[in-house]
């Protein structure tokens, strides 16, 4: 492992058992009011059903169960399972929907005023919208309703934005770059003022005793490949890039999940589905071999100092968006290792503490998209870092 030296920062998404009413959110709604009473995303795990031969539904946790992520002992136990399989660290997606508007805030919270668990971890902003169809698609409605809106209201709110996170980024457990705490963005394209929250931010930090923050940006990627519809991919993709390096991004987190399946799709089946999909029409959910899709999985971009790489392990969204949804097909713990492999081989020249790989997700359930184990595969996927590592 030294001779490697092989960060593994995992994303752990922190919205799946949640109650999503706070009291700081303006409005009369509440979760109740949204999704149903009780709702949490459990509902759509349990509930979702194979939609076609072969399809691996419900996935159900096995070691965790249907648990809460505000109970410290959850928590204490992800970590130690973590630490177990070679994950250092994870990553807190944090909702701030502008002028202190926030959701899901607790676990965060939680964490940082209990110190438990004593494990690595960064903060990542999860910076969109929330509508009526965010976390449950597939229920019946004319016309999906956004109730949650992201808002950028300007120095003001990145202040406050900034002193909130100030001490999650002072704590000593805080992961850094550079001698820097590391802030992933979701969705940093959309953001109008990129530039001047950075250099705010980083003005902001060095006045409270930091170094500045490593700011990563969450970007869609493609590699330059053979068709023209693969080059014209690539190319927006470097476009991407340059402009996230121009508005002083530190670094780009690599994420190929749209790409691969733009890139495995065929057009006229892909347009003719949008189509019927447009007049409510869906005969079938779209799938994606994964066997094939693992070509088109990292670009030669990931071999960049300053772009890091992602693996995945399952991809099924079909609980929270039935046969809208799309599902990778002939997942296996061998291939997941594959993907491990490779990814090391993107990472492992580069200086020490830019040898990051994200891993999406540790447990986004309502997606298929997870490490934690299930009754299918127990912990085989977890078992697999470590193997890769050491190879």
């Amino acid at each position: 492992v030294d001779e490697i030296s092989l960060i593994i920062c995992f994303k752990i998404i922190l919205n799946i058992s949640l109650s999503i009413e706070d009291k700081r959110i303006e409005g009369d709604w509440v979760n109740n009011k949204m999704w149903g009473k009780g709702f949490t995303e459990w509902t759509n795990v349990a509930k979702a059903v194979p939609l076609f031969r072969g399809h691996y539904q419900p996935r159900i946790p096995r070691d965790l169960g249907f648990y809460d992520l505000r109970l410290s002992e959850v928590r204490e136990e992800q970590a130690a399972m973590a630490r177990k399989y070679g994950i250092e660290g994870f990553c807190y997606w944090h909702y701030w929907f502008g002028n202190g508007k926030m959701a899901l805030e607790k676990p965060l919270e939680i964490m940082l005023r209990e110190r438990k668990p004593d494990y690595p971890f960064c903060v990542g902003w999860a910076n969109h919208s929330w509508g009526t169809s965010t976390w449950n698609a597939v229920r019946k409605e004319k016309k999906a309703v956004t109730f949650l809106e992201q808002q950028y209201p300007g120095t003001d709110d990145l202040v406050q934005h900034f002193n909130y996170l100030l001490p999650a980024f002072k704590d000593e457990r805080y992961l850094k770059i550079d001698g820097k705490p590391m802030f992933m963005v979701f969705d940093p394209l959309s953001i109008p003022n990129s530039y001047d929250m950075i250099t705010i931010w980083n003005d902001l930090a060095k006045k409270n005793g930091l170094e500045g923050i490593f700011f990563i940006g969450r970007m869609e990627t493609a590699d330059l490949h053979d068709s023209k519809r693969d080059i014209l991919l690539g190319k927006k993709t470097i476009r991407k890039k340059e402009k996230l390096l121009n508005d002083k991004y530190d670094a780009i987190y690599s994420v190929p999940v749209q790409a691969l399946k733009t890139l495995d799709s065929n057009g006229f089946f892909a347009f003719t589905r949008r189509v019927m999909q447009h007049f409510g029409i869906n005969f079938s959910v779209e799938k994606h071999d994964y066997r094939r899709i693992l070509k088109y999985m990292f670009s030669d971009l990931d071999y960049d100092e300053n772009v890091f790489p992602q693996v995945m392990p399952h991809w099924d969204n079909t609980p929270r968006r039935g046969r809208n949804g799309y599902v990778y097909t002939n997942e296996s713990p061998s291939l997941f290792y594959k993907q491990v492999v490779d990814a090391i081989e993107h990472v492992k020249n580069k200086p020490f503490d830019r040898r990051i790989i994200f891993i999406n997700s540790w447990n986004e359930w309502g997606e298929g998209n997870y490490l934690e184990p299930d009754l299918k595969f127990g912990t085989k996927y977890l078992e697999q870092i470590p193997k890769a590592v050491l190879k």
